[in-house]
């Protein structure tokens, strides 16, 4: 595998594959990968004659109080793992590669509506940073297919919009949520909660299930999220939402909807911020 940091080595990367005919999957990351990401490759590497990853801890997309300075950077791991999962080319940018005029400096892509709830209302302009930086990625790889991880699910549908909105050629794919044994979501910050944390994280899932049988039950989808972020709270967690959405836009069903959702969750356990969700079909 090939690691190069900057866009002209890239670029030439993928004019050699695109002048023998190849198609290129792509699967954009922020690093300290684990076997979700490799899910992705494998996930590209089936659709595609060559896969690149990406590895950037994007500035823009956190807040001021969030861990931008704290998120773990393994790249020697990270190469290692993407080689072993048949990853053609690792593109690691540096900050200005990415961000020439600095990264408060930059234009900023802003995705209305489906940014200004759930995460977006917790995290003001992470979105903005998302689709700043994915839109920036898709310039430079330009490839013909783009694995996200369904666990975002907010992200996946911001990104599908930008794309459609932007009509860029790519086609975005989702890969469903890679869990550990226990149900929990595999991510990079399961590995800050302690053991006992780590214990308890698998009710997040529990409680996305339990809303899904009750849904079924024809149980009313406001009083169904009142009771799951009320148990959380009994847990042990601080949930910052418990949403029941339409799947496609992440706006509010009708009373008597049944189709077409999804639920979601962002809670804290410790100092661990945990996000999952569930289709409800």
């Amino acid at each position: 595998m090939q690691t190069v940091q900057d866009a002209a080595a890239l670029r030439a990367a993928i004019r050699g594959w695109r002048s023998q005919g190849q198609t290129v999957g792509f699967v954009p990351t922020m690093g300290n990968l684990h076997a979700g990401h490799h899910a992705l490759i494998k996930l590209a590497r089936a659709r595609t004659d060559r896969v690149v990853a990406s590895i950037f801890v994007n500035p823009t997309q956190f807040g001021p109080n969030e861990d931008f300075e704290r998120y773990p950077r393994t790249l020697v791991q990270d190469q290692a793992g993407l080689a072993e999962h048949d990853c053609d080319l690792l593109f690691a940018p540096e900050v200005a590669t990415l961000y020439p005029f600095g990264a408060q400096g930059s234009v900023s892509l802003r995705v209305p509506q489906l940014t200004e709830t759930l995460e977006g209302a917790h995290r003001p302009g992470h979105f903005d940073g998302v689709a700043t930086v994915v839109c920036k990625l898709f310039n430079l790889v330009q490839p013909d297919i783009a694995v996200f991880g369904q666990k975002d699910f907010q992200q996946l549908k911001v990104i599908e919009r930008m794309v459609r909105d932007l009509s860029l050629p790519v086609k975005v794919m989702a890969a469903p949520t890679f869990r550990a044994d226990d149900g929990l979501a595999l991510s990079s910050r399961n590995q800050y909660l302690s053991v006992t944390e780590r214990a308890l994280a698998p009710q997040i899932y529990a409680t996305l299930l339990q809303i899904r049988e009750l849904m079924a039950k024809g149980h009313a989808w406001r009083v169904i999220e009142q009771a799951a972020a009320a148990k959380l709270t009994r847990a042990g967690f601080v949930p910052d939402y418990v949403a029941v959405r339409r799947a496609e836009d992440l706006s509010e069903p009708a009373d008597d909807e049944r189709s077409g959702l999804v639920a979601l969750i962002a809670a804290r356990l410790g100092q661990t911020r945990l996000i999952d969700n569930l289709l409800l079909d």
